[in-house]
């Protein structure tokens, strides 16, 4: 950590907040610019080989039905190693979100304030919007990107299980970057890892947004809007809701106590760590 001799920011300093947010802006953009451009690059080389079928939904926009399992690889990998890469340069200065749904969790756990949940909120949708905007303006046809529910695949069904992706990505920061140890250091590839299982699983059945953010951010750079697109506000949004609950669950039966010395790097860290310390003793003690 870069040493300073004074603290510039005070806790609960709302230019503090602004910042952090502007922060979460860029960081937002440049993840979903190379993730999302990843993703074009992909449809578009799998379509050209006539791997994949398309035919327009909209204005600008191509829904494509994916039957390349190259196009699932690349446009997984591309997802995954552009948010590492944005998590590595902004992580110690704004928690590195980029996700309005990894906020909610964190205001409901009071990770961080009310104030900058709406503030992360906000620069979060509007770093997708640029992003989504830059690739419609500047890449060759009509934007790719979107995110609907693939054939065979109902209403309810990509509803949970763009909730229960959104949570398997969301406990993996809790647990990394949250909960300090010494993982934390190898949290965006951790995360990075984590979205890239997500895109595997769900890119053929959902569009695996795991992020409001995501699909608004393509949906407002196509204007295509589909009565689906509810979805990928309400899923996450759950996801969000069940990562609260189990990880509330996981700290209030102290989960560090199941298996001490889980992350101990020798046999002899390892057992001090299992060791009862005196403080633990005397408390075990109050409550006998």
């Amino acid at each position: 950590m870069p040493e300073s001799h004074e603290k510039k920011w005070a806790h609960g300093d709302w230019r503090a907040d602004l910042v952090a947010a502007g922060g979460e802006f860029i960081g937002t953009f440049l993840f979903l610019l190379l993730g999302l451009g990843g993703i074009q690059a992909a449809r578009a080389a799998s379509i050209a080989q006539g791997v994949a079928g398309s035919s327009p939904t909209g204005e600008g926009a191509q829904q494509v039905s994916v039957s390349d399992p190259s196009f699932l690889l690349m446009a997984s990998t591309s997802m995954a190693m552009s948010l590492v890469f944005s998590i590595c340069i902004f992580f110690r200065a704004t928690g590195a979100a980029f996700n309005p749904n990894i906020a909610l969790t964190l205001v409901l756990l009071k990770i961080i304030t009310p104030v900058r949940f709406v503030l992360y909120c906000i620069a979060e949708l509007l770093g997708a919007m640029a992003a989504a905007g830059v690739l419609e303006g500047i890449l060759p046809g009509g934007l790719n990107v979107n995110c609907a529910p693939g054939n065979g695949i109902g209403t309810a069904q990509a509803l949970f299980y763009e909730m229960f992706l959104t949570f398997a990505l969301i406990m993996v920061v809790l647990m990394v970057l949250i909960e300090k140890n010494k993982s934390t250091p190898l949290a965006p590839l951790a995360i990075g890892f984590a979205l890239f299982a997500t895109q595997l699983a769900g890119i053929q059945f959902t569009g695996a947004a795991v992020n409001t953010a995501r699909a608004f951010g393509s949906a407002v750079a196509t204007r295509t809007f589909d009565g689906a697109h509810w979805i990928y506000w309400v899923g996450p949004s759950l996801g969000s809701l069940l990562a609260a609950a189990l990880y509330t669950v996981m700290k209030a039966v102290h989960y560090w106590e199941l298996n001490p010395g889980a992350d101990a790097t020798s046999p002899t860290e390892e057992r001090e760590k299992a060791r009862p310390t005196q403080a633990d003793r005397a408390s075990a003690d109050t409550h006998v």
